[in-house]
């Protein structure tokens, strides 16, 4: 895998009007372009943060396995209507993992809800509920990839794709944080900059990060 990439930013679909207002996609390129690089046609693809669906709706498309857990069941009925297989997505709580009967993934790709080091709710939690800070908020990260960890087969790689945060004169460094904490549960493997022709956050550039599980 290259160390940069452009992509463009574009969605096939739009979200229905319920949902418009929140699109937070990540585009299908991106999902493409890593699939094609790391998995093989019936491999088991999971998204712990399913969100809309995109990596399931795209890897269901190359022929490989989807499977996702997303919390929010509005979300999850939704991304239900686009998938041939209904079942490939869960409603479920990512920071429960080991609670769940999970078969051995080949692959992970997800973007996990970001967080403004100021920010007080808990986007694990879907924003729902207040947090207990962005220290907090890092060490969850983590533990759900501990937890992944031990459903990942010997070898497989997991991709999280995140920016860091440029807003009013601060910057949180998101990307480089999470980067840190899950390196301590999975081996850090290095990180693919993607360049957007159009994004936000403060940046034209977001990281997927890549680990693997030795």
């Amino acid at each position: 895998m290259k160390t940069f990439l452009n992509l463009p930013n574009r969605q096939p679909t739009a979200l229905p009007p319920a949902f418009a207002h929140d699109d937070v996609r990540f585009a299908p390129a991106l999902v493409e372009t890593f699939l094609a690089e790391y998995t093989h046609p019936g491999d088991l693809v999971f998204d712990p943060f399913a969100g809309f669906g995109t990596t399931l709706v795209v890897a269901e498309a190359m022929g490989r396995r989807p499977l996702g857990l997303e919390l929010d069941l509005e979300r999850v009925e939704y991304v239900r209507t686009r998938l041939r297989d209904p079942g490939a997505i869960r409603q479920g709580d990512a920071r429960r993992l080991r609670d769940y009967d999970l078969p051995p993934i080949d692959f992970s790709l997800t973007s996990p809800p970001y967080m403004n080091a100021g920010d007080p709710e808990d986007p694990l939690a879907a924003y729902a509920v207040p947090g207990q800070g962005y220290a907090a908020y890092l060490d969850g990260l983590r533990d759900i990839y501990a937890q992944l960890a031990r459903r990942l087969r010997p070898g497989a790689r997991a991709v999280i794709e995140a920016a860091n945060l440029r807003s009013t004169g601060t910057v949180t460094t998101l990307a480089w944080d999470i980067a840190r904490a899950v390196s301590s549960v999975l081996t850090f493997e290095g990180e693919t900059v993607i360049g957007w022709d159009q994004y936000g956050y403060g940046y034209d550039h977001s990281y997927c990060l890549i680990f693997t599980r030795r």
